[in-house]
């Protein structure tokens, strides 16, 4: 019976997309107030219909309804309420469900928040945003249906996939989502605002709203995925630039992009082509990034499907939308032959314009080395894999001149910015910087030039980020988040120089001697809980005048299905963490063991944190 509630409240769903298509499509033609009317009260049934369906698929998990082939392919008796919960999303109907809930409750948000909106735009928008729902219904109705039955019954479910059973992974998901369809409304409204020749200051100021809330989304979203690869994986790195890892980066740097074009087009009333185009790209990434994790084209822990056809299903709608919107754009764009004319080679124009190319060049790089495997798999049946050295090679020479953009550029005037008045002090901390960068390069394995000028322009960033929080002529917001992003860098930087590690083979009762200190394996125990069993390792790492660490990281056997993950121990401070990780080496006594002494991990969590509070600040701020 749930089922089939939950099934017909999708097709009431699509029956009232196409109703309100046709209801805004009658309200450009005729400015009937009740007609008006009719559409607000008609999303919300919609969203009403698509919540109830949603609210269906987590009753059927929570009752271990196994007639449910998504709760039979993702649940299980045992699995605690939690996971249960957190298992409706954990799949690909789910996630897609989940999708489409938000699709929905984004544009009743977006009616309500928009009132004073010139109608035709606001319409105009609904259509636009409602295509895309309708997209969204229809590839779920027919490729990705949640509700489908298995016959005959089955007594148990095959079980959520272990590695995905965690608090972060739990909320990682729905954040994500949040950021990814925030950028649809963005697209929806940028393309009406183009049609309607309302790409205005006014108009900036409305739509910012949005833009800040899928960054600040899409930020913390990529940020708990990388906590739980961190120390769920057993990778003991915040960043491996996989696949999917990368598809969510690509919308970000766009939408970074769109953040600083936005409030040029809202102080200045410039670069609108600028955001336009941005709107377009960040949807177009958003969605890409869905197809590529769901046609099982990238081969990743994180993927969910493999099925082509509904790879192919999300392809042609995305060629479709992003077509129609390239037409819209050449069509109905306004001329900027002359906008350059409006502010000077110095100024805070140019430096966001600068920021852009920069964030275009970075953006460029990870889309470079994310698809170009694909295409050679394609046309010449080579499989590689492009690692880490490709990006890494690719992007850090870039961020000397990208950091000291960034040290000038909030500082810098609109319109024009006298080069004179510059503060010629900054030479002198740019000084004090190499001579820091040099004491902390000096005794580490890294390449000692690069090296150097690579740390001093992160901590001349961060000198005057710092000194910019008690600026008066720059937004405190702004502030914030500057400060937070040369945190951020620093320490992902002295992460990469002076992070340690050791990978070696032991049994029970065997040390090794490293970096001074002394690493024993002291026993194994095996515990029995609900839903797995576990093997918990006791390892002790001392060092001559401090105090000794005790690691338990655990190898857990899960019962359904029958899974063995690894659970990492870290002793986390301010300046660094401690990771010890094990695995069991097969039909053997002996363990393989890593440890890893990561510096300042946890400020990279933390300068995310502040990061996305930069944010919510800017949209708190009247």
């Amino acid at each position: 019976m749930i089922n089939q509630l939950g099934f017909y409240s999708l097709i009431f769903g699509f029956l009232f997309s196409a109703f309100i298509i046709f209801q805004s499509l009658k309200s450009i033609l005729n400015s009937d107030k009740i007609i008006k009317r009719n559409i607000l009260s008609s999303v919300f049934l919609q969203l009403f219909f698509v919540l109830f369906s949603f609210f269906c698929l987590i009753l059927l998990f929570i009752n271990s309804d196994f007639s449910n082939i998504t709760v039979y392919n993702n649940s299980h008796t045992t699995k605690p309420l939690f996971y249960k919960l957190s298992g409706v999303w954990g799949n690909h109907e789910g996630s897609l469900l989940l999708w489409l809930l938000v699709l929905t409750l984004f544009l009743f948000i977006f009616i309500l928040q928009s009132k004073n909106s010139n109608t035709k735009y606001k319409l105009i928008t609904i259509i636009f945003q409602e295509i895309i729902i309708l997209g969204f219904l229809l590839f779920i109705i027919f490729t990705s249906n949640p509700f489908k039955l298995v016959f005959p019954i089955p007594e148990e479910g095959l079980g959520l996939n272990p590695i995905l059973q965690d608090p972060a992974l739990a909320i990682h998901p729905p954040i994500l989502y949040l950021g990814y369809v925030g950028t649809s409304l963005i697209f929806s409204a940028s393309l009406a605002a183009t049609i309607t020749k309302n790409v205005t200051s006014s108009w900036a100021k409305h739509i910012k709203l949005w833009i800040f809330a899928s960054w600040i989304f899409l930020t913390l979203g990529i940020m708990l995925g990388s906590i739980w690869a961190y120390y769920e994986l057993g990778w003991g790195g915040f960043w491996f630039w996989d696949p999917v890892e990368n598809v969510s980066l690509m919308p970000w740097f766009c939408l970074t992009a769109l953040l600083h074009t936005i409030l040029v087009l809202e102080k200045r009333n410039s670069l609108k082509n600028w955001t336009i185009i941005l709107s377009i790209a960040t949807f177009a990434l958003s969605i890409s990034g869905t197809f590529l994790v769901r046609s099982g084209i990238l081969n990743s822990i994180h993927t969910f499907a493999n099925d082509p056809s509904r790879g192919l299903f999300i392809l042609i709608f995305l060629f479709i939308l992003i077509i129609s919107a390239i037409i819209i754009f050449f069509n109905y764009s306004e001329n900027n032959h002359n906008i350059s004319q409006k502010y000077y080679w110095l100024s805070k124009e140019t430096a966001v314009l600068i920021n852009n190319w920069f964030m275009m060049y970075f953006l460029s790089v990870v889309l470079i080395g994310t698809v170009y495997p694909i295409f050679l798999e394609v046309f010449t049946d080579q499989k590689i894999s492009v690692g880490p050295p490709f990006f890494q090679k690719l992007i850090i020479p870039f961020l000397v001149p990208f950091f000291i953009f960034m040290s000038f550029g909030p500082r810098l005037r609109w319109i024009k910015e006298n080069f004179k008045k510059l503060n010629y002090n900054q030479a002198i901390i740019f000084i004090i910087t190499i001579i820091i960068s040099y004491v902390l390069v000096r005794y580490s394995s890294v390449k000692y030039l690069f090296s150097t000028i690579l740390i001093s322009t992160s901590i001349f960033l961060l000198f005057n980020s710092t000194i910019d929080l008690f600026k008066q002529n720059i937004q405190f917001p702004q502030k914030i988040s500057h400060f937070a992003f040369s945190v951020l860098i620093l320490s992902i930087l002295i992460n990469g120089i002076y992070s340690k590690e050791i990978n070696s083979n032991m049994r029970v009762g065997d040390e090794i001697i490293f970096m001074n200190k002394t690493l024993k394996f002291k026993s194994v125990n095996f515990e029995k809980e609900k839903n797995y069993n576990l093997l918990r390792g006791n390892f002790e790492i001392s060092e001559k005048g401090k105090n000794t660490l005790n690691f338990n990281p655990e190898i857990r056997i899960y019962n359904q299905p029958i899974t063995a993950t690894s659970e990492a121990d870290i002793k986390i401070s301010l300046l660094s963490d401690n990771f010890v990780v094990f695995n069991l080496i097969k039909e053997s006594e002996v363990f393989n063991v890593r440890y890893q002494y990561k510096p300042f991990m946890i400020w990279i969590w933390i300068s995310l944190i502040i990061l996305s509070f930069g944010g919510v600040l800017a949209i708190l701020k009247k």
